[in-house]
């Protein structure tokens, strides 16, 4: 079996604190997460997102087994062509899924104007609530 190609931009960025950001770090960590990120190296906002996300999994220690990439192109018109893109319903890169125990329970998408690894923190934080309803 041939490894998986795994996104350059993952990479976890050594400069980030994980000490600045524990509320982050606790949401990450939580048991049974499986993030599904879809990227491209040769994309600027990847480029610029991705690392800090990288390094984010890297200090809540999720296993690598856990985080799955999934290189994507770029058509001429624009479309993004890559694994699962139609079956997740991917647009624009950097996209993040997560999921627990097959569902998808948070998402984030190029668009949103905060770090990848807060936003994901919102939603998960916001789903714990919902949990404990």
């Amino acid at each position: 079996m041939s490894e998986p190609e795994r996104l350059e931009t993952m990479q976890p960025n050594p400069a980030w604190d994980a000490d600045s950001y524990p509320e982050v770090v606790e949401a990450l960590s939580r048991e049974g997460l499986t993030f599904r990120v879809w990227g491209g190296d040769w994309c600027k906002d990847c480029r610029a997102r991705l690392p800090d996300f990288g390094a984010a999994l890297a200090a809540a220690g999720v296993p690598v087994e856990r985080v799955h990439h999934y290189p994507v192109e770029k058509e001429e018109d624009g479309s993004k062509v890559g694994p699962r893109v139609d079956e997740y319903g991917i647009e624009l890169i950097p996209t993040v899924v997560v999921e627990r125990d097959g569902e998808e329970v948070a998402r984030f998408v190029e668009k949103e104007d905060v770090p990848v690894a807060v936003y994901l923190a919102e939603q998960l934080g916001a789903e714990a609530v919902e949990a404990d309803d």
